[in-house]
């Protein structure tokens, strides 16, 4: 069950480029649990879309089944959606992207989606880079059954019954290094400061866009012990740069607190602004990416941030060498151009 949230709105709300209010990229009332991780990462995405002057008929937002799977009904709600089955939700997005490049997709799943029934699916929309922005809401746990350990519980992590987990975790972050993503970051729900700019930053990204969120369920993982608890990573967490996204539209003088700079120039001519604070750690140097992030894993350290971005990447369309208009703007004619065009295809393969 969901509660509408009420319509009327200050009549001086400050409105973004394109005439939209920050309510109009909000959903319905949340029916999580108060103080759920996954609401926190819903406003960021909220604050990012009306940052960024996205219309929200210009994007889809689609999800698969647990709790990270419902908050598409709590964000953009007069966007384009489609909640698919447990673990299904990549081939969706590769269906609908293939039909309409002209999308903004953003996917929304969790650590029993993506890392379990789902990981087969996961594996294979990194290697095509597919043209979205992915989010994983990470709690550790599967909150919808009642607390049991997912994929991602680190060895030892203790739920809520007092039972440490025996099983080595699945890095998510460490897989989509692996499988060649061409942007992968880490975040924490509750740090909408970092969070934020690397949601604008992944969806202006032109392939696939990773964003690992640990996202404290505190209902039956936020427990002393558990090692995705709020305490915990506020204990553990270290970052590799402070993260600024900067359109190209306008502007943004930053401050920066000691460290080196570095810029990211976007393929739509935006600017991923980075302040270096991790040593030995280079964005655009896959090794030295995987090889800080399990530095950080054997230390016990969270590292959160943006870890590889290949700024060059070209999307599955590229691959695919398709038209430049989306598919589903195709008429019968161009479909079906008639048997000579399909007699000079066939000659062409006989040599």
């Amino acid at each position: 069950m969901s509660f509408a949230k009420p319509k009327f709105t200050h009549p001086q709300s400050p409105r973004n480029k394109v005439g939209y209010i920050k309510s109009d990229y909000e959903g319905v009332i949340s029916t999580l649990c108060a103080g759920c991780g996954h609401d926190s990462i819903s406003g960021a995405i909220v604050q990012a879309s009306f940052e960024m002057d996205i219309e929200p008929h210009r994007l889809a937002k689609l999800s698969g089944i647990g709790c990270s799977s419902k908050t598409p009904t709590y964000f953009l709600s007069n966007s384009h959606g489609f909640n698919s089955v447990h673990g299904r939700m990549p081939s969706i997005a590769t269906g609908a992207n293939l039909a309409n490049k002209n999308l903004i997709y953003l996917g929304v799943s969790g650590d029993g989606d993506s890392a379990s029934i789902g990981i087969g699916q996961f594996v294979h929309v990194i290697r095509r880079n597919l043209n979205m922005t992915y989010i994983v809401m990470n709690n550790g746990c599967y909150g919808l059954t009642k607390g049991q350990d997912s994929a991602t519980a680190d060895v030892g992590s203790i739920n809520k019954t007092g039972k440490a987990n025996e099983f080595g975790p699945i890095d998510l972050a460490g897989l989509a290094l692996e499988l060649g993503a061409s942007f992968v970051a880490r975040s924490f729900s509750g740090d909408k400061t970092q969070l934020v700019p690397l949601i604008k930053a992944a969806m202006s990204h032109p392939g696939f866009a990773f964003i690992d969120v640990i996202s404290p369920c505190v209902t039956f993982n936020n427990n002393k012990g558990s090692t995705k608890s709020y305490d915990f990573v506020r204990d553990h967490m270290t970052v590799t740069s402070k993260v600024d996204f900067v359109p190209l539209k306008e502007e943004i003088e930053v401050q920066y607190e000691a460290g080196k700079k570095m810029d990211v120039k976007l393929h739509d001519g935006s600017t991923l602004r980075l302040a270096k604070l991790a040593p030995d750690w280079n964005p655009f140097d896959r090794n030295s990416a995987t090889n800080k992030l399990q530095k950080a894993r054997s230390n016990g350290d969270v590292l959160t941030g943006l870890f590889y971005i290949d700024p060059s990447s070209g999307d599955l369309h590229k691959k695919l060498n398709t038209v430049d208009v989306a598919l589903n703007t195709l008429n019968a004619d161009q479909l079906c151009p008639g048997q000579s065009a399909l007699d000079k295809i066939n000659a062409s393969f006989r040599g």
